[in-house]
C-alpha cells in the first residue's frame, strides 16, 4: 500500500488524538489581537478556513502564498491552510528591505500576499494580485463552517518555497516537497527523542526553513507550543518558567542572550535538568556549551544542516559513553556537526566539500534549473561547506567554501555585501569575509581599498549597507586596505585574507 505524505498528516492527527488539549499560545503582545489559547481543534479550523478563503480568492492547487511575519499564532496555521491545501507556502524573512521582499514576492510569482501589521507601512509598495494584513481576519478567513475544496495529497509536490542567501547577490527559492517535510519533522522529533508531555517555545523564526520543521513535528505529537515574537534572553526565561518550556531551537547568539539574562536572574534558573536546547548556524565556543550545562542546566544539543535540507542533515546529543567525561571534554564533542540523521548519507569530495543524500534533499530551485543542476550534480547534494568525517561517522564542518557568512543564525551572501559597497563612489576594491564572534558565531567584516583621492570612514559604509540593504547584513567592522590579496589572474584570494583573523582555531568557521 502507498498512501503519500502529507503536511496535513501533522494536523490530522493532532485533532484526532488531541483535539481539546491547548496546542498553540499566541504571542500576547501581537500588533494585531492575539490569538491567545487555541486547541489543536481550533488550529484546525483556522486552517479550513483558511484554505476556503483561497478557494474564494480562485487560487488552484500549486499557486504561491508569500507571508512576512514574525513568528504568530496565524502564521503557523498557514503552514497548513496553505499548504495543506495544495498551495505553496512562501515563508518570508521579516528582516528583509522593501525591495528584498519585493523580488521574492514577484520571483516566487505568489498571488497573495499576507503582512504582519508590524511591517504594513514598510511594505506598503509590495503588493500581489491579493495583499491582506494578518489580524484583518474577515479577509483572511471564509465564514465558519465553509469547507474548503479537496485536495489529493501529492507528496512530490512543493508544499513550501524558502529563500536562502547563496553563492550569488539574489536569494535562491529552495522548493521543499510534502515528502521533504514529512521525513525531516519525524526523524527530528525522533532524535530529540520529542513526546507529547513536551512543550515547545518557537524562539526560532517560522519563516526560517519552516522553523526547522518544528511546527510540524510537535503538532503532530500534540506538544503545546508557546510563540514568541522577538527573542529577548529574559523572556525566554519567563516563559520557560510559565509554561514549563522543555525544548526550543536556536541560534548561537540566542543562547548567549539566555546566558547573559541568566547572570540577572533573580532566583533558581527555570528549566533546569527539563529543558533542552538545539543549537545551529554554527556550533558556539565549547565554553558556551559547558555554560549551559553549569549555568542553566540545560541539555545542549548541536545539529547541522541547511534550508535545502529541510534542514536536517546531523544530529549531536550527548550519549552514555560520554557520561564519564570532564564537562570540557563532553562540549568538546558537542561542538562538532554531529552524526548523520537517519536516512542521511553523508561522504565529501577530493576537495573536502560534504555531499549529502536523503530525503530532505530538496527539489530544485525555483525556476533556476542551472543552480539546481550545480547543487545536485551526480545525484548527492552539494553543500558548499568543507568538513571531516570521522571513524565515528561524526561531522565537523571545518570551512565555508561557497560565499556565504552565518551570522546569528542568518545566512548572508557576501556577494551581495560586496556589491552594496561597490556601489559607494569611494570604494574601488572590496571583499568581504566572516571572521569570529563568540556572540553571533561569526560577524561581517569588509576590507576596502579606497579610490584614489576618495576618503570616507567606517561608520559612513556601514550605514550605506544598511540603508541599501537589510540590517543585518551590514559589515560590523571595516578595515580599509592599499591593496586586497589576488592571485596572478586578478582573483581575490579569501583564504588570505581570512587566515589571521581565524588563526588558532581548529575550524575556519565558528
Amino acid at each position: 500500500m502507498f498512501v503519500p505524505f502529507s503536511v496535513t498528516d501533522f494536523l490530522d492527527r493532532a485533532e484526532t488524538v488531541y483535539g481539546e488539549r491547548v496546542g498553540v499560545i499566541d504571542e500576547p503582545d501581537q500588533p494585531a489581537a492575539s490569538l491567545g489559547e487555541l486547541t489543536y481543534a481550533q488550529i484546525g479550523a483556522l486552517a479550513r478556513r483558511q484554505a476556503a478563503k483561497l478557494d474564494e480568492l480562485g487560487l488552484e492547487v500549486g499557486d504561491r502564498v508569500a507571508v512576512v511575519s514574525h513568528n504568530s499564532a496565524r502564521l503557523l496555521a498557514s503552514f497548513f491552510g496553505v499548504a495543506g491545501s495544495g498551495r505553496v507556502l512562501v515563508p518570508v524573512n521579516f528582516r528583509l528591505r522593501p525591495d528584498e521582499v519585493s523580488y521574492i514576492v514577484e520571483h516566487s510569482g505568489a498571488r497573495v500576499l499576507y503582512v504582519d501589521p508590524e511591517l504594513d507601512e514598510a511594505l506598503a509598495g509590495v503588493t500581489a494580485e491579493h495583499r491582506f494584513v494578518l489580524g484583518d481576519d474577515d479577509d483572511l478567513y471564509a465564514s465558519e463552517g465553509v469547507e474548503p475544496r479537496a485536495w489529493e495529497p501529492d507528496e512530490s509536490a512543493t508544499a513550501c518555497i524558502n529563500y536562502t542567501s547563496g553563492t550569488t547577490a539574489r536569494p535562491k527559492g529552495v522548493q521543499i516537497t510534502h515528502r521533504n517535510i514529512w521525513v525531516n519533522a519525524v526523524t527530528f522529533a525522533m532524535h530529540a527523542a520529542v513526546t507529547d508531555r513536551d512543550v515547545y517555545l518557537h524562539t526560532l523564526p517560522m519563516f526560517h526553513a519552516n522553523g526547522w520543521g518544528m511546527p510540524f513535528a510537535m503538532t503532530g505529537l500534540g506538544v503545546k507550543q508557546v510563540v514568541l515574537r522577538k527573542v529577548d534572553g529574559a523572556e525566554i526565561l519567563r516563559r520557560v518558567r510559565d509554561h514549563g518550556v522543555t525544548v526550543m531551537c536556536a541560534a548561537p547568539a540566542v543562547v548567549a542572550a539566555v546566558l547573559d539574562a541568566a547572570a540577572d536572574w533573580d532566583g533558581e534558573i527555570p528549566g533546569r535538568d527539563t529543558v533542552r536546547i538545539i543549537c545551529a548556524g554554527a556550533p558556539p565556543p565549547t565554553k558556551t556549551v559547558v555554560r549551559v550545562a553549569e549555568e542553566l542546566g540545560w541539555e545542549f544539543i548541536q545539529i547541522y544542516g541547511l534550508t535545502e535540507t529541510s534542514p536536517l542533515l546531523t544530529f549531536n546529543r550527548t550519549r552514555a559513553e560520554w557520561d564519564d567525561l570532564s564537562a570540557e571534554d563532553r562540549a568538546a564533542r558537542l561542538v562538532r556537526a554531529g552524526a548523520p540523521a537517519l536516512g542521511v548519507r553523508l561522504t565529501t569530495d577530493a576537495e573536502g566539500e560534504v555531499l549529502a543524500r536523503s530525503n530532505v534533499v530538496l527539489e530544485g530551485y525555483w525556476e533556476q534549473p542551472e543552480e539546481s543542476a550545480k547543487a545536485l550534480a551526480d545525484d548527492w547534494f552539494h553543500t558548499g561547506d568543507g568538513g571531516v568525517i570521522g571513524d565515528d561517522g561524526y561531522l565537523t564542518i571545518s570551512d565555508r567554501k561557497k560565499d556565504v557568512i552565518i551570522t546569528g543564525g542568518e545566512n548572508v551572501s557576501s556577494i551581495e555585501v560586496e556589491d552594496v559597497l561597490f556601489s559607494h563612489p569611494a570604494v574601488a576594491e572590496v571583499a568581504v569575509i566572516g571572521v569570529p564572534s563568540e556572540k553571533w558565531g561569526e560577524t561581517i567584516k569588509a576590507l576596502v581599498v579606497l579610490a584614489p583621492g576618495e576618503s570616507v570612514d567606517e561608520a559612513t559604509l556601514i550605514a550605506w549597507c544598511k540603508d541599501k540593504a537589510a540590517g543585518y547584513k551590514a559589515p560590523t567592522s571595516i578595515e580599509f586596505r592599499d591593496e586586497l590579496a589576488r592571485t596572478a589572474t586578478g582573483k581575490l584570494q579569501k583564504f588570505k585574507l581570512r587566515e589571521p583573523y581565524w588563526a588558532g582555531q581548529e575550524r575556519q568557521v565558528n
